[in-house]
């Protein structure tokens, strides 16, 4: 059921299968959320050892490249991917349950400082960020500057801490680095607001929240990482 690919309260939207057998694509199979079997794909697998590849996700404007074995997003959402190897002999069961991880980070902006009138959006632009991913090695491909904009409803004036701006970049296990410019825009384009974050640290399945003053001197300096710890390793003596 669709419930199963269910992120944060957020239905996937794309469910994509590819099966390998020795480097090469065999089939695949594209799902949308508005199919009746959607997360419940079927397959006829032959006999041998498979790699298959799954990528679940609710990113906007994709785009598959099949000889580059790559999923591209003109907007990413939260994605997840897994690469599945099986051997099928002919006493194989038939059904399988297969968990992906997810393979995105995620920034959150907040200034911290009243928002002044005439303050239209909000522009956040990374140095560095993915919109693709290699479903065959989960690696983050794609890397792009560009910015992200969100618009200041006209009711968040004099109010603070509710304008923010939060984007999605496929991100390996490994932790990487960009810096980052805001800058808030007036309805003419003009920027009336700015701040650099330089060395923001990102990875696969964390975020991470920047806040502070966009509209003074101050600048942005207060950061947190809505990082969890792993599992304690314990002992006895």
């Amino acid at each position: 059921t669709t419930a199963y690919l269910q992120a944060d309260g957020k239905d996937m939207t794309d469910l994509w299968v590819f099966d390998y057998i020795d480097g090469t694509c065999v089939q695949q199979v594209h799902q949308v959320a508005t199919d009746a079997d959607f997360g419940k794909p079927q397959m006829s697998l032959a006999y041998g050892e498979h790699h298959v590849y799954f990528v679940a996700s609710r990113g906007e404007g994709a785009s598959v490249d099949a000889d580059g074995h790559a999923i591209t997003w003109s907007s990413v959402r939260d994605t997840f991917w897994k690469d599945y190897e099986v051997t099928v002999v002919s006493t194989s069961n038939g059904n399988r349950a297969v968990t992906l991880d997810r393979v995105v980070t995620k920034l959150k902006i907040t200034p911290t400082d009243a928002i002044p009138a005439g303050c239209a959006s909000i522009e956040v632009t990374p140095d560095r960020w993915y919109y693709g991913i290699d479903y065959m090695s989960g690696a983050p491909v794609s890397a792009q500057k560009k910015a992200t904009t969100v618009t200041v409803p006209a009711s968040y004036v004099g109010t603070t801490g509710q304008a923010s701006v939060a984007m999605y970049s496929i991100s390996g296990a490994s932790e990487w680095v960009t810096n980052v410019s805001v800058q808030a825009k007036d309805g003419n384009g003009s920027v009336i607001g700015n701040a650099i974050i330089n060395g923001a640290p990102f990875r696969a399945n964390r975020a991470t929240e920047y806040s502070g003053t966009l509209f003074g001197s101050g600048g942005l300096v207060d950061v947190s990482l809505a990082a969890e710890w792993d599992t304690p390793k314990t002992g006895t003596w």
